[in-house]
């Protein structure tokens, strides 16, 4: 039996605020677009760089956390899978689509900090914060 991988991991910067909607079924969705760079030198030594932008699409619970805690200019992290589709535009010309399906996110900098896979919540089972003092309590602000 043959095995295949569809997966891809992207760090990058939020483009716009997220767009939420909902389904035919009533299901949530969230569309956000991440920009990630790349840079290099060319044959002549001088640095070039350059940006690509990916279209996130998340699912289920996480959309409560996209909807809450993330906006344009932020730091994410997100695993997931590539899925193409197509559609018409007005003139009738076919437009072709690739989206980022997320299943896993991570919120990274100041702004951030929360694991969200899949249902939402962050991993890891014993969230506890350590006080100046030395004392171990449970943190309660946590956004889900």
């Amino acid at each position: 039996m043959s095995r295949s991988l569809n997966k891809i991991m992207l760090i990058g910067n939020i483009g716009n605020n997220p767009e939420i909607r909902a389904t035919a079924s009533g299901a949530r969705v969230a569309k956000l677009s991440m920009a990630t760079n790349r840079t290099w030198s060319d044959r002549s030594g001088e640095q070039k760089e350059k940006t690509e932008w990916h279209r996130l699409t998340f699912f289920g619970r996480v959309v409560d956390v996209v909807e809450q805690y993330v906006k344009k200019g932020d730091r994410l992290f997100v695993e997931g899978r590539i899925e193409y589709s197509q559609t018409q535009d007005d003139q009738g010309a076919t437009r072709y689509w690739t989206d980022i399906v997320v299943n896993e996110m991570v919120m990274l900098g100041s702004t951030g900090g929360g694991n969200y896979g899949g249902g939402g919540g962050p991993e890891g089972e014993d969230a506890t914060s350590s006080s100046e003092s030395g004392s171990t309590e449970p943190i309660d602000d946590l956004p889900f």
